[in-house]
């Protein structure tokens, strides 16, 4: 059964998933730097 997206159900699981991994990896290199750049120069 196809979605409004033109998708299975199957295939938007596995979209999800890898959104879901790429967004949390995105974070936390995000995180990373931010704490890098606070320890390297804090700026509060």
């Amino acid at each position: 059964m196809e979605n409004r997206g033109g998708m299975t159900e199957e295939e938007a699981r596995s979209f999800n998933s890898y959104f879901i991994t790429g967004f949390v990896g995105f974070t936390l290199v995000a995180v990373v730097a931010h704490v890098a750049a606070w320890m390297w120069r804090p700026w509060l």
